[in-house]
């Protein structure tokens, strides 16, 4: 059995982790409400500007509507900075390096230190470091990273674009999912993958509307997976800080009783042996 003052330090040990589990819960808990208000205030503008440009009929853009030919599959791969969040960084890496591996001409774009160092080790080498994208999310950062997506892929050097991420469903439950990218998928059964109205009168054009709403869009998916990502991330991190701090109260009430035992225990040995001292 243990001695009192190794059961008392482990207490104080216990106690110290319990605090930095809880704070950490606290923060990912913070940081999960400001994802989720930044998704549901960028979700309806997305949405707006998707139906706008799936309504014009135009040939501009076509060339993000078609695969090219020869070109590698580009896996875009968005996993965390940091650990202790569960199987979060596990569960996309696994995904990402499974689809790369099943094509013989592919590569991976890993955002997020975690991915990028699964993704070396699984032989993917990186060209740069992505982990300020997922690190401070923002809008024209996402932009920037959109437009070097479609001016790769508009030259032949990506055939197709998919994201691979954790998609926030609940608190409790992250799903990983696959999403096509580039080409733009089709829409309203247009050849061109660009759906047409003739009911609007356009302004200057369709092809000057496109033109303008197109980068917009594609820079709104990649924010917007960006921000999905780090909200099923703080999701997964508050869930095992709570578990952690779950299993450290249980522990610390464990050696609570087991160092009350002990201490009852050596009092009551003090007794005995002050009143077998007294009959002597």
């Amino acid at each position: 059995m243990a001695s009192l003052r190794e059961i008392k330090d482990r207490i104080g040990s216990v106690k110290s982790t319990l605090k930095i589990t809880s704070a950490m819960k606290l923060v990912a808990s913070s940081k999960l409400r400001k994802s989720q208000k930044a998704i549901e205030n960028m979700l309806p503008y997305r949405k707006a500007l998707e139906e706008i440009l799936s309504e014009v009929r135009t040939g501009t853009g076509n060339d993000l509507c078609r695969p090219s030919e020869g070109g590698k599959l580009a896996i875009v791969a968005v996993a965390s900075n940091s650990s202790l969040c569960g199987a979060f960084n596990v569960n996309v890496a696994k995904a990402a390096i499974a689809l790369a591996s099943a094509s013989e001409n592919s590569c991976i774009i890993a955002i997020g230190r975690k991915m990028a160092d699964a993704a070396r080790r699984a032989g993917f080498a990186q060209e740069e470091d992505l982990s300020q994208l997922i690190g401070k999310p923002s809008p024209d950062s996402a932009s920037a990273f959109a437009d070097k997506l479609a001016a790769r892929f508009r030259s032949g050097e990506f055939s197709k674009v998919v994201f691979v991420y954790n998609h926030f469903a609940s608190t409790a439950r992250q799903e990983v999912v696959e999403e096509q990218y580039l080409p733009l998928e089709h829409s309203g059964g247009q050849e061109d993958g660009c759906a047409s109205s003739d009911e609007y009168i356009l302004e200057p054009s369709a092809a000057g509307i496109v033109e303008t709403l197109l980068p917009q869009v594609l820079g709104l998916k990649v924010y917007s997976v960006l921000l999905d990502s780090a909200a099923a991330e703080h999701a997964a991190r508050t869930v095992a800080m709570q578990t952690a701090t779950d299993n450290a109260q249980d522990i610390l009430s464990e050696l609570t009783l087991e160092y009350n035992k002990g201490r009852q225990q050596k009092i009551t040995a003090e007794i005995l042996d002050l009143v077998a001292g007294s009959a002597e």
